[in-house]
């Protein structure tokens, strides 16, 4: 039995609540299923989508909501929804195992180079006059243009150094509890002077999730995605799909170019990162709906340092 950390797609949760709300029903299913093989669990989950239909809201109000609290409004959101179709799932099972999500605040260095270089776009589409104007406005603002639809807000997307309330959520996972952290990546918060600071940014989920794992000392990284398994030559008549890849089969695939940026590369970026932080650790990376199979050794692509 073992402690693992599994890292849901915020895509996978649907675009309305309506469609978060049967999709979590799945998602729990599935969950539910990993707790037949391992001791412990602790979920994150991405927020693309729902931090961005809240944040898109207070902007067709009129109002400008900071991404920090966009990203809480989100966690709490996507928690309760996951939290509700877990406790239904626990219980048509008559498995007696309570369920806490917990808004995460996750620390990020502000000499982080990301900051000089926004590249994360959120919020709603304008045009170039509209965007210029904005930042003619508020010059902490910038727009990009975001390929040919129309300019957007970027933000900084840096690494995360360290999660304020760890310690709270191995008290939760030691004592047994099914526990929900670090959604949508956590909320960007800088330390200055012995106070916490919000800032706008955006932290990848997946590497949010792999230091989730690490600094819970968890010995097993899931990455849930849309495919059963990582394939080198995606696409290609080369295609092939990986069942087992060490740390250095894996640098040298991303050296070649193998994974497309924003898409399977932070993903893989994600799981070397845990696997290279301490011994005896392994990552999967594979599906939802086979995310037990891969657990059993029948698909996913399972990454380990030698």
């Amino acid at each position: 039995m073992r402690n693992t950390v599994i890292a849901l797609g915020g895509n996978a949760l649907g675009k309305t609540w309506q469609e978060q709300k049967q999709l979590t029903c799945k998602t729990a299913k599935a969950i539910v299923d990993l707790l037949e093989v391992t001791s412990h669990l602790v979920v994150s989950h991405g927020n693309g989508p729902q931090v961005g239909m809240i944040k898109l809201a207070f902007e067709e109000s009129g109002k400008d909501m900071p991404l920090a609290e966009c990203g809480s409004m989100s966690q709490g959101y996507i928690g309760y929804h996951l939290q509700n179709a877990l406790y239904n799932e626990l219980a048509r099972r008559q498995k007696k195992v309570t369920v806490a999500s917990l808004v995460t605040q996750v620390q990020v260095d502000p000499r982080d180079p990301a900051f000089q270089n926004p590249s994360k776009p959120i919020g709603s589409f304008y045009s170039q006059e509209e965007a210029q104007a904005i930042m003619a406005q508020q010059p902490e603002k910038v727009f990009k243009e975001d390929a040919g639809r129309g300019w957007r807000q970027v933000v900084a997307s840096p690494q995360p150094i360290d999660i304020v309330e760890k310690n709270m959520i191995i008290d939760l996972v030691n004592q047994g509890h099914l526990v929900i952290a670090a959604g949508g990546g956590g909320i960007p918060v800088v330390l200055k002077d012995g106070h916490l600071d919000s800032v706008e940014a955006v932290i990848d989920k997946d590497f949010a999730s792999a230091l989730l794992a690490d600094l819970i000392g968890a010995d097993r990284f899931i990455v849930l995605t849309a495919v059963d398994q990582v394939a080198i030559n995606f696409g290609q008549a080369n295609e092939s799909w990986l069942d087992r890849a060490t740390v250095q089969d894996m640098e040298a695939y991303i050296d070649q170019g193998m994974f497309a940026p924003g898409s399977m590369l932070p993903k893989v970026q994600a799981a070397l990162k845990f696997v290279k932080a301490g011994p005896g650790r392994e990552a999967l990376i594979t599906s939802l709906d086979r995310a037990a199979d891969a657990l059993a050794g029948k698909t996913g692509t399972r990454i380990v340092a030698d």
